[in-house]
Formats: C-alpha cells, sequence, structure tokens
C-alpha cells in the first residue's frame, strides 16, 4: 500500500470536504481514514489516502489539490507518508 497524507487547514466554508473527496475519487485515490474539526471557524482535516491505483501521478495530484485549495480558499497540502512521518518525528 502506497500511502499519503492530505491535510486541509482555512476558513471554514460550505463543500470543503466534499471538494476534496471528489477530486479524490475521480483520481482513484482510497480515502482510509479521514478526521476533520472546526473551531471557532477555522477548518482543519487530516486524510490517510492510499494512492496505490491513482489515476494520476503524485506530482499532478499534489499540484492539482493547491489549485483546488486556492479556488476555495483553503490550504492543501499532500505528501507521501514517510516523508509527513519524518518531518513530524519527536
Amino acid at each position: 500500500m502506497n500511502k499519503a497524507i492530505i491535510t486541509v487547514v482555512g476558513q471554514d466554508t460550505v463543500g470543503i470536504i466534499a471538494r476534496v473527496c471528489t477530486y479524490l475519487s475521480d483520481s482513484n485515490v482510497n480515502v482510509l481514514d479521514i478526521s476533520q474539526t472546526i473551531i471557532d471557524g477555522f477548518f482543519n482535516m487530516m486524510m490517510i489516502v492510499d494512492v496505490t491505483d491513482a489515476a494520476k501521478d503524485f506530482g499532478t495530484m499534489v499540484g492539482d489539490l493547491e489549485a483546488i485549495g486556492e479556488e476555495i480558499g483553503v490550504r492543501i497540502r499532500c505528501q507521501k507518508e514517510e516523508i509527513f512521518t519524518k518531518m513530524h518525528r519527536v
């Protein structure tokens, strides 16, 4: 399994989860786990996804997700699991 971590942060608005999940579904990416919170109007979501059978290469997906984030006014980051883990080691 080839996992990636997607984080979404920004002002809460209608359709954030739908927009990200629609893109992932259209790209044949499976959502393994998802956690989201809204605190005082700020949206925060973390997803673990399986990109093993993704229809697009990883670099294209990263760029597409960043562009979607810009369109809807949030910041979307997508990192391979091993990179995310190494960056967030205590």
